[in-house]
């Protein structure tokens, strides 16, 4: 970055998430950059519930970014362009210490291009390595001409990030040095919610955005309805956040399923809710994405089914380089949790896996030793994720 820059007294950092997972990403390093500075820090930008405890006022709901897909973006790209615009505009009239933008690729670096554009020796810091081991790997050195640093999740991630010209810390994942749920806390909730002892307790989780919902929650309906003429006695419980609640008791109305509904609730007891009706389940059918770790932090065995826009799977397939999209068979470089994507994501295919891991111990083992090692590869056991992030960050400004 060239000569070294002296930290103010009381520096401002401008953050932006759009979707949940970035939010809790966010509001760890948020909480482990007060901790790193005694408290002596300023926070703007784009946030959720989780980084708005930590004391972000966020420029405008982080749920208006919560797009994903190619094709799913095209409807809502002028409005998403005009928050591009917004974005960058509070940043150069504010110029905080530096811009952190955190995963949400698609909206976070158009704005840290605009802002590099602007101002090119302004410090941007992007958290979340792209996955250019998966697919597109262009995207590291076209994302050197605007990112400075690369904060990575993944530990196989630094080098790519690197031989691009962009320096890069593993951090590891928040999630993986969270705490789960107690034995107190995973008896109180299946008491809350009416599950009995020795009843069985089943996940769903048709995703968090409204068109993961629309496009998964009737399939997910569909494998718990096959599971009960089986299992009458089966419990299922369907954590949401906020703004998908009235989404999900319109697909699962007429069906005995608890929708575990947040608002209301302070953000740590929303998450504590999650955290024990995970430590609950004995399984849980999920979409893609960063709740695979959580289940697997949990302890959770599960099944992953995904199915996004026909021309987007199209596009993707064109330069993808991987042959599974869940972190946890990623990390752990096996298949031990089964996926169901795109024209396999059908309930006829996945009930019957759901309904091994329910009857079978050797099945769900597999993938518990699986997770335990996944856990420890992405930082259990260490530094909280967030302070380790905190330390990144900080050191990279003092270079």
């Amino acid at each position: 970055m060239g000569t070294p820059r002296e930290m103010t007294p009381a520096p401002t950092f401008c953050l932006i998430a759009g979707e949940p997972s970035g939010d809790r990403l966010g509001a760890a390093l948020m909480a482990g950059l007060k901790e790193a500075l005694n408290g002596q820090v300023n926070f703007i930008g784009i946030g959720g519930p989780q980084m708005a405890d930590q004391g972000l006022q966020s420029l405008f709901p982080m749920e208006e970014l919560s797009v994903m897909g190619i094709v799913e973006v095209l409807p809502k790209l002028v409005g998403l362009l005009a928050r591009v615009r917004q974005s960058s505009d509070l940043i150069l009239n504010s110029a905080p210490t530096a811009l952190i933008t955190i995963d949400s690729p698609d909206f976070c670096l158009r704005v840290a291009k605009k802002v590099k554009a602007a101002r090119p020796d302004f410090p941007i810091i992007h958290y979340v390595a792209p996955s250019v081991w998966a697919w597109r790997p262009k995207r590291a050195v076209k994302m050197a001409r605007y990112v400075d640093h690369v904060l990575a999740l993944l530990p196989f991630e630094p080098p790519y990030m690197q031989e691009a010209g962009i320096s890069c810390d593993f951090i590891g994942h928040p999630i993986a040095t969270e705490n789960v749920a107690s034995k107190a806390e995973i008896a109180a909730f299946r008491r809350e919610i009416g599950v009995t002892d020795g009843q069985k307790l089943l996940t769903l989780l048709p995703g968090s955005r409204a068109s993961e919902i629309a496009r998964l929650g009737p399939m997910f309906r569909e494998v718990a309805q096959m599971l009960r003429k089986d299992m009458p006695e089966l419990a299922i419980a369907i954590p949401a956040v906020g703004a998908r609640v009235a989404d999900l008791q319109q697909i699962f109305t007429g069906m005995d399923v608890s929708i575990l509904d947040p608002r209301g609730l302070s953000t740590d007891i929303a998450e504590k809710q999650k955290r024990a009706c995970y430590g609950a389940s004995m399984a849980a059918l999920a979409a893609s994405g960063t709740v695979s770790l959580e289940l697997a932090a949990a302890g959770t065995p599960m099944v992953i089914a995904y199915k996004v826009h026909w021309l987007t799977a199209y596009l993707i397939r064109r330069t993808i380089k991987i042959t599974t999209a869940t972190l946890v068979n990623l990390v752990s470089e096996t298949n031990v949790v089964p996926e169901f994507l795109q024209e396999n994501c059908r309930a006829e295919l996945i009930y019957p896996e759901i309904k091994t891991l329910l009857m079978s111990k050797s099945h769900a083992d597999a993938q518990i030793v699986a997770s335990r090692d996944v856990m420890v590869q992405l930082g259990r056991g260490g530094d909280a994720s967030g302070a380790r992030a905190a330390k990144s960050v900080l050191n990279f400004l003092k270079a």
